[in-house]
């Protein structure tokens, strides 16, 4: 398992679908791979928020299992993106609860909004990042990163709830 953070979180221009980009901690800006996953509207919407560091007026699904886990003693050891089939990616999030160690099986997204509201970390199986990165070298800045956060938070504000409704 390799070690990974989050390096952005975008609109994929062609399609408007969020996309969260991981990249290895042990890797620079610019060079190594980079791990897009495409993920729904909600959980970005989760995961800015958490990254942002925004406390929502009611809690949110991440929010609520953040309080039942520590509720009952537990917490998110890790996360670890475990395999991708046809383009689907799977996750596994690892709670520790008193002496035993449990792994529930989780979309992505899901894992990710949760490990950042428990300061967990992320992890990508090797041949997860082997089959489905790209090259670091499209020399992404921070000042790129910046613009792609406030396109996201300009989408998010002229979005309507009824939108995220089947």
């Amino acid at each position: 398992m390799v070690h990974v953070r989050i390096a952005s979180l975008a609109m994929d221009p062609n399609t408007t679908q969020p996309v969260i980009v991981l990249k290895p901690l042990v890797e620079a800006p610019g060079q190594g791979r980079l791990l897009p996953i495409w993920i729904g509207h909600p959980e970005a919407t989760a995961i800015l928020l958490a990254l942002e560091g925004a406390q929502p007026p009611r809690p949110l699904s991440h929010d609520l299992m953040k309080s039942l886990l520590e509720s009952l003693g537990s917490y998110v050891e890790r996360v670890e993106i475990t395999r991708v089939e046809s383009g689907t990616f799977f996750a596994s999030i690892i709670i520790r609860a008193e002496e035993r160690t449990i792994m529930v099986d989780a979309r992505p997204s899901d894992s990710i909004a949760l490990a950042i509201r428990m300061n967990a970390p992320i992890f990508v199986a090797e041949e997860v990042l082997e089959s489905a990165s790209v090259p670091d070298d499209f020399g992404v800045t921070a000042q790129d990163e910046e613009t792609q956060l406030a396109e996201f938070r300009e989408f998010l504000d002229a979005v309507d709830p009824e939108d995220f409704q089947s």
